[in-house]
């Protein structure tokens, strides 16, 4: 009897592979977005807050961008249970990379506001802006343009990071993979997958960027 090719271990494993994949991309996509409407207004108060709040606002980004992403992980899984939040390893994974994304983002912000020539700020209240309709039309379109790379390469770092999710039991692709390859034996073929399937999720973030990039560039 011969042996299955590549091709037909991956295929009887495609579902495995794809239920994978599919929490993967889940997960990466709800810690992108919460870290970054999280981080937005963290930057907001780093840049703009009264002086309580940027302390607080620093220790926050300090202490987080300060501790490795597997701390947190394991942190948000087992430290939250002994206080009565009980979280489930998803959620637990999602709130762990939603606030490591958030720290990052912040920072972004951070930088990317205190850029922007202060006049701009200054002549939007000579004009009668608000705050809000300052930030809106005059502030957020240009940092945008600013902290757009930073916020691609942070975004791809969730999704590198979306891979220790699997010490506390979050069925992601790498999960799935090594489950594969316990069966199949063919630990180099998968991996090598798993790589195309991570550099496909991360090719497909900076080519939103880049849309976006040149969207913000015409406008």
């Amino acid at each position: 009897m011969e042996s299955p090719t590549i091709l037909e271990l991956i295929w009887s494993a495609r579902w495995p592979i794809l239920y994978g994949l599919g929490t993967t991309v889940l997960i990466s996509a709800l810690a992108i977005a919460g870290g970054t409407v999280i981080g937005v207004g963290l930057g907001l108060v780093l840049a703009y807050g009264n002086l309580a709040w940027r302390f607080a606002g620093r220790l926050y980004t300090d202490f987080v961008r300060g501790t490795p992403v597997f701390v947190l992980v394991l942190a948000s899984y087992y430290i939250l249970t002994t206080i009565g939040l009980d979280l489930s390893p998803f959620q637990a994974g999602v709130l762990a990379l939603t606030v490591f994304c958030s720290s990052h983002v912040g920072e972004i912000t951070r930088g990317a506001l205190q850029t922007i020539p202060r006049g701009q700020t200054e002549a939007a209240k000579a004009i009668g802006l608000g705050f809000g309709q300052t930030f809106r039309y005059v502030l957020a379109p240009q940092a945008l343009r600013l902290g757009l790379p930073a916020w691609i390469n942070t975004a791809a770092e969730m999704v590198k990071a979306s891979t220790l999710l699997s010490v506390i039991g979050v069925a992601e692709l790498l999960l799935r993979t090594q489950e594969v390859i316990s069966r199949a034996f063919h630990s180099l073929e998968f991996y090598l997958l798993a790589g195309a399937l991570y550099f496909a999720i991360n090719y497909a973030i900076e080519r939103f960027g880049s849309y976006v990039e040149r969207r913000v560039a015409t406008d």
